[in-house]
This record gives structure tokens, sequence and C-alpha cells, in this order.
């Protein structure tokens, strides 16, 4: 069975996509266009809705198809947006070209991607035989509970596992294709809490205030140095991001502060060893740690998933590639425990920006980049 060739090019898929408000989560609309993409492809496409408030309900799209033996590549994204916010220069979600450039929410992060694997698809030559999924999200930029790891459950209901997967999050910096990253850090937030007793300030052996033993802790946590980094990560760093007493009045020792940390760290460590290692700094002058691993680190090691997206890129573009595990957290996290996984997308100069704008050529090449990457992983 052959692949059917897209009756739309790139930009035109792009553009239907973005022309949906799919603030995160995403439901309806843009989903509604995106199996409209697919099953004319021959794709089997399931939608299903995962988890309850506080961080669901969250829609999301599994769509796969086998063309005959081989290998099995599956792609992932997500359909939902970062709200656009005031002072856009037209309509966030009226998709619009001026110049060289494709302006509105989703251009880069990640409606272009998505645009232009399904593109790709319509681009593959006949012979190229093998398992093809889309593993497409509505809850990236939110708490992501109930998007990728509920994807990966109906994965594994539907015996589907893939051999490689490429996400298109926007990794390019300068130009197309000049970073993929391999790896990202992992990341954990703690709250921490001192308790003591309120008072008047001019009387402060009545009280307890809890401020002063919460600096220390702070302090303390900012001269740990985790590590110095690795072959392939930076060093992990604790930044703190906030800090609360709750006191609007300026005579009173408050009956508790709390302070927040975050933690993006590299493969030396994983989320429960800090967590153990702040508690029991925190302990040492009372305080108590809660806390939520948003990630663990992972690693695709520089291989032949890497050269082949590599040398695809090169091939269109003339770029040489720099392999890197910069930047945030994103679902590959979860995609890595099934299989080699490799981010590959757009340039992210814009990404939740005023104005986000994705270059025409780019996303034709994008797709041409996409065609080839896919093309040689089912060989």
């Amino acid at each position: 069975m052959s692949m059917t060739r897209a009756k739309d090019d790139v930009v035109t898929l792009a553009q239907r996509l973005m022309a949906c408000p799919s603030v995160t989560p995403a439901t309806g609309a843009v989903f509604d266009v995106m199996e409209a993409m697919l099953t004319p492809l021959g794709f089997t496409v399931e939608r299903f809705v995962a988890g309850d408030a506080p961080d669901g309900p969250v829609e999301n799209l599994l769509a796969w198809r086998t063309t005959g033996p081989g290998a099995h590549f599956a792609f992932a994204g997500h359909l939902d947006v970062v709200p656009p916010g005031p002072g856009w220069t037209s309509d966030a979600f009226a998709p619009e070209i001026r110049g060289d450039l494709l302006y509105g929410r989703g251009a880069v992060d990640m409606k272009g991607s998505i645009a232009a694997f399904v593109a790709a698809l319509g681009d593959l030559p006949d012979d190229a035989t093998g398992t093809i999924s889309l593993i497409i999200t509505g809850d990236e930029e939110g708490p992501a509970v109930h998007g990728t790891l509920a994807l990966m459950e109906r994965m594994a209901a539907r015996e589907l596992r893939p051999d490689l997967c490429l996400v298109g999050e926007p990794t390019s910096s300068a130009r197309l294709g000049d970073v993929v990253k391999i790896g990202r850090r992992g990341s954990v937030n703690m709250w921490i809490r001192v308790a003591g007793t309120q008072g008047h300030v001019a009387y402060p052996h009545l009280a307890d205030n809890p401020i002063s033993p919460l600096v220390r802790i702070l302090s303390a946590i900012e001269a740990d140095v985790l590590d110095e980094g690795t072959d392939w990560f930076q060093p992990s760093n604790i930044e703190i991001t906030d800090l609360d007493v709750g006191n609007p009045a300026h005579n009173v020792i408050p009956g508790a502060a709390t302070a927040r940390i975050s933690i993006r760290f590299n493969d030396r460590h994983s989320g429960a060893s800090l967590i153990e290692r702040i508690s029991a700094i925190a302990a040492r002058d009372g305080g108590t740690v809660e806390a939520r691993i948003s990630g663990e680190p992972f690693l695709t090691p520089p291989g032949a998933f890497s050269t082949l997206i590599s040398g695809a890129i090169r091939d269109v573009t003339g770029v040489e590639t720099e392999l890197s595990t910069t930047g945030g957290t994103s679902d590959a996290r979860f995609l890595s425990r099934l299989c080699p996984v490799v981010e590959f997308g757009l340039n992210n100069a814009t990404m939740h920006k005023l104005d986000e704008a994705v270059a025409v050529q780019d996303l034709r090449d994008l797709a041409r980049i996409y065609a080839l990457v896919v093309e040689r992983a089912l060989g």
C-alpha cells in the first residue's frame, strides 16, 4: 500500500493548525484539523481525553500506519500553545505571511513542525515500508500529567512500541538544523517550610521567628555545588524561585516562612536523590520539604540515530549540526523510556514571544529533512 501524497503544502498545513486557538490544554478544533490531515494518508487515528481537574481533562491523539514489514518510526509533538498575551501586530490565531515569514502563535512551537512532518509523509517513496506513528498531546505546555504519559499507556495497550522517536521541538538556534537535542536535564521543584510562632516584634522572647532559619537553609542550599557537569550535560543548578511569609504587618513576627527552589539536574542525580539531599539540609534548621519531580534526565548517546538526522540536515541545508542537551524539559523525557529519542525542529528565537514567526523556507526545508529521516529510518 503506497503513501498518498499530501494535497496541501506544508505552509497551508501549518496555517490550518495555527488558525485554531489551542491554549493549553488544547481540545477540539485543532485535533479535528489534525485528524483530517492524517486520515487521507491511511492512518488509524484515535483521540481520547485523559485525567480530571486540576491537571485535566486533556485531549490526546495517537495515529499509526503500517505499510509492510520494517522498523517503527514515531513522531511526537504537541498541539497546545502558551497564551499569546497582548501586543501582537496581528491576531495571534489568524496566521499571516508578511515578507518571508509566517506569523502566529505556534508557528515554531510547535505546529510548524507537526505540519512539516505531515507534509513529509506525502513525499515518502512507495517502497518505504514499516510503521509510522504520531504521538500528539494537547498538554505539553501545561502540567503534562495526562498528555504523553497517557499516550504511552494507550500505545502499550495497542502493542505499539517505536524503534526510534523524533520529537519536533524547536531546537535550532541561528539556522535550521544547527542544533539537535540528544538529551535533557531533569527538573524538580521543592517547597521548603519552616514553622515558627507568631508574635509581636517588641516581644521576641514570646515568639519564634521562622525567617532566620529559612535564610540559613537557603544559604546552605546555594553553597551546595551539585556537580561540575558531565561529558554531555552542563552543571546542575539550583535556583530560588519564591519566598513567602504571608505577613502584611510591619510589627508582627510571622508564624511560618516558605521558599520554593527549582533544580535542573544532569544524569549524576535523580529527582529522589536530590529531594533527599535538600531535605537533609532543611532538617538541620527545622525545615520540611515537599517536592514535585517534573522529569528525570535522559541521554540518547551519539550514534546511528543522531548521525541519520545530522546527515539529512546536511543534505537539505548544508548545515553542520551540533548535538546538545541544553534548554528546558520536553515530553522526550517520557518517551525516552520507550526507545532512542532525538529532538529536532525549527528555529526557537521567537517561541513563546509576541509575533512568533517561522521562515516559510524553513518550513519547506524541514518537511524535506523529515521525509529523508523517515525514509532512511525505515530503511
